[in-house]
């Protein structure tokens, strides 16, 4: 990876003096700006900075559930070190945020033969009874195969087990929402039915035999069931024996429990603007991450990355005119419940927020930014990707806007992502995997300097983004 990213970055050198100078909505500097930023991520002192910031704060670290001793520990960590970092107006922000916790779980198939099953149960799920639960397993692939089957009476008193299918090959981002439905409204369908409980196919278009966990929602007027995902290969292996005609017998045991809520907070840092310091560009990531792996990609990347956009600045001691604010959001997984709360503190200032970023879909190879705001925004947001072909990532996409930053839409306040080559994202997502082994040193680098660029030149505009 190291050959290759020189070759991307000093390759293009002849590229790089011969694009357009006059981008007639940025700053006159631009171009020579987002070259210091990308040289010093790519080949000077910032070369692995992210890559050494995130593991060292992931092994000290661990996952971080909402709620969690691990997350206070995080809120802790990050407030000291962004504080030795030299970082500006470093604080935290109370929030009122859930508190669930797993606990021991297990499941077994009894019958037609003992099979031990991986499974993770889902955020919010109760847990089952001190002795578990044993009953007989109905598949179903769809919520209308479920209401079809309820009809003819078969998932009264069962464990419904969801196969749901989707192409990912030929619909890679569309099939996350379309199976992630299973996962969130799943057990109050299932409990609608007659069911015990709700078993969901991991949303993931690729397994190891790998639970993929995830939030999920009861609806008060429906009882309550213990709910939980299980592999695509359990799924697949369960969907094949009632096509054949087997009784299917699960035993199901999960403690899960959802205790009284706690306070946390959203980490702040700033690095304040040169002439217009209440004008702001935000950058973010969200801090919590599930109780499994080490919430490495999801989200301690984007935290960090947001985290080394200030602190390169810091280093080469670039100050734009507007100030770029770091926020570290807490508790997204179970809906963006701290940002939430921050949004609703600080939507009075929204006419101050030049653009709102957030990066949770992993620091790969940068593609581009995904963005949405008006027409106008959007002539500038051409010009700002176009400094970012020194690293191949000019792409610019729609949809800018993710759980922590889509509150600020109603505001009117232009929302963009970092765009990545991420197309592995869901073979970790929420899984035991989230771990660095994940991440290059080079792809944090290049990730991270298409999002620095990105939010220093919009921050050194002229003028805020028209909306």
């Amino acid at each position: 990876h190291g050959r290759s990213m020189a070759a991307v970055v000093c390759g293009l050198t002849v590229l790089c003096s011969a694009l357009a100078v006059a981008h007639g909505l940025l700053d006159p500097n631009a171009q020579t700006d987002a070259m210091k930023i990308i040289d010093f991520l790519s080949s000077g002192a910032g070369k692995g900075q992210t890559y050494d910031k995130l593991a060292t704060f992931t092994d000290t670290i661990g996952n971080r559930v909402s709620g969690s001793q691990n997350l206070q520990n995080a809120v802790a960590y990050m407030l000291d070190h962004l504080k030795q970092d030299g970082l500006e107006n470093v604080h935290g922000e109370n929030v009122t945020i859930p508190n669930w916790v797993r606990g021991a779980e297990h499941a077994y198939m009894v019958h037609p033969r003992r099979y031990d099953m991986n499974i993770l149960g889902l955020g919010s799920s109760i847990g089952t009874p001190k002795e578990g639960l044993e009953a007989e397993v109905i598949v179903v692939v769809s919520f209308d195969d479920l209401a079809a089957k309820a009809k003819q009476n078969l998932t009264q008193g069962k464990i419904v087990v969801y196969n749901q299918y989707c192409d990912w090959d030929t619909y890679p981002i569309d099939c996350y929402g379309l199976s992630v439905a299973y996962r969130g409204s799943g057990a109050v369908k299932a409990a609608q039915a007659g069911g015990i409980a709700s078993l969901v196919r991991s949303v993931t278009p690729f397994s190891l035999n790998t639970p993929h966990t995830g939030e999920q929602n009861y609806d008060d007027n429906v009882p309550k069931i213990p709910t939980a995902c299980i592999t695509v290969e359990d799924a697949e292996m369960f969907s094949r024996m009632q096509a054949r005609g087997d009784k299917i017998v699960i035993h199901l045991y999960m403690e899960a429990q959802m205790l009284p809520a706690v306070t946390s907070q959203n980490v702040v840092a700033e690095w304040r603007g040169s002439q217009f310091p209440d004008e702001v560009v935000m950058v973010s990531g969200h801090l919590d991450s599930w109780d499994v792996g080490q919430g490495a990609m999801d989200d301690g990347g984007g935290a960090v990355a947001s985290w080394q956009i200030l602190s390169s600045l810091r280093q080469l001691g670039m100050r734009p005119k507007r100030t770029i604010r770091l926020v570290m959001w807490s508790c997204e997984e179970f809906g963006g419940v701290g940002s939430q709360q921050y949004y609703n503190l600080h939507k009075s200032n929204a006419s101050k927020f030049s653009l709102i970023m957030e990066s949770d879909m992993g620091v790969f190879m940068p593609q581009g930014i995904q963005f949405s705001g008006s027409a106008a925004a959007n002539k500038t947001m051409q010009e700002v990707v176009a400094l970012l072909a020194p690293i191949n990532a000019t792409e610019l996409l729609p949809g800018g806007g993710e759980t922590d930053t889509n509150w600020w839409a109603a505001s009117g306040v232009p929302l963009a992502t970092l765009a990545t080559h991420n197309h592995k994202y869901f073979y970790y997502h929420h899984t035991h995997a989230d771990m660095m082994t994940i991440f290059t040193p080079e792809e944090l680098d290049l990730g991270t300097a298409a999002y620095a660029v990105t939010a220093y030149t919009v921050a050194n505009l002229p003028s805020m983004l028209p909306r």
